[in-house]
């Protein structure tokens, strides 16, 4: 390559110009004058986040992984302490079998004390309902109620 002199000073005013014109581009963009900088004026235009380095985006990504394998339980035993904690939704087995038999001495002591099972009642008889006397102080009261509503309300 036989470059003449004239030709190197003009390849060096250009490459000055280029120069000045990428400092006055880094002066406005706020960064270097890499090309990473253009990619990256070109990225955040919108403003916003800072680029993030290779060793930071490693570190999220491990931790992020960690914070997976801890939810689907395969990390490792010292975490696992931390696991009886948490509030659990289901009975174990042991626990469903010790409600059962609580229940049943509950019921058994019931039927022991009331003489026998629900099933015993009359059959016809419906049981929780009104006495005639309950019914009639009930229908009283209610009466009351509505008397005085309507006297409020500026009716007879």
């Amino acid at each position: 390559m036989d470059l003449s002199l004239q030709q190197l000073t003009q390849a060096l005013s250009i490459r000055k110009q280029i120069d000045a014109l990428q400092e006055r581009l880094s002066t406005i963009f706020g960064g270097s004058t890499s090309s990473g900088a253009a990619r990256t004026s070109r990225r955040r235009s919108g403003g916003g986040r800072r680029p993030m380095s290779a060793a930071t985006r490693a570190k999220l990504a491990a931790a992020a992984r960690a914070r997976w394998a801890k939810r689907k339980g395969t990390v490792s035993a010292a975490p696992a302490a931390k696991a009886p904690a948490k509030k659990g939704g289901g009975l174990t087995a042991a626990g469903r079998r010790k409600l059962s038999e609580a229940m049943r001495a509950r019921w058994a002591a019931r039927r022991k004390a009331g003489g026998g099972s629900v099933a015993a009642k009359a059959p016809g008889k419906k049981g929780g309902g009104l006495t005639a006397a309950g019914r009639r102080k009930l229908s009283e009261a209610m009466k009351a109620r509505w008397a005085a509503r309507r006297k409020a309300a500026g009716r007879k």
